[in-house]
């Protein structure tokens, strides 16, 4: 079995509204120094297979067809086996 971590961020040339909200509350609250603030998902689950070519494969797919918007976003994913 395999422990599947997805990070998915908006592609650097689309506009990240949720950011720049982010970013305004920052300096409202006196970070003065942050800058260029991005809002990506993180996500976790398990693959149950014990072939690491195959996890790839169905990490990859359900990232591009489900997790992600694959004209805005872009997405990287690790693996790790569990006992």
């Amino acid at each position: 079995m395999f422990k599947a971590t997805v990070i998915v961020k908006r592609r650097p040339t689309i506009v990240d509204p949720q950011g720049k909200a982010v970013e305004q509350g920052a300096k409202l609250l006196g970070f003065n120094n942050v800058r260029k603030t991005r809002i990506g998902k993180y996500i976790e689950f398990f693959v149950d297979t014990t072939d690491k070519s195959l996890a790839e494969k169905e990490v990859k797919e359900y990232s591009e067809k489900l997790l992600s918007n694959p004209i805005m976003e872009d997405f990287e994913f690790m693996l790790e086996e569990v006992r």
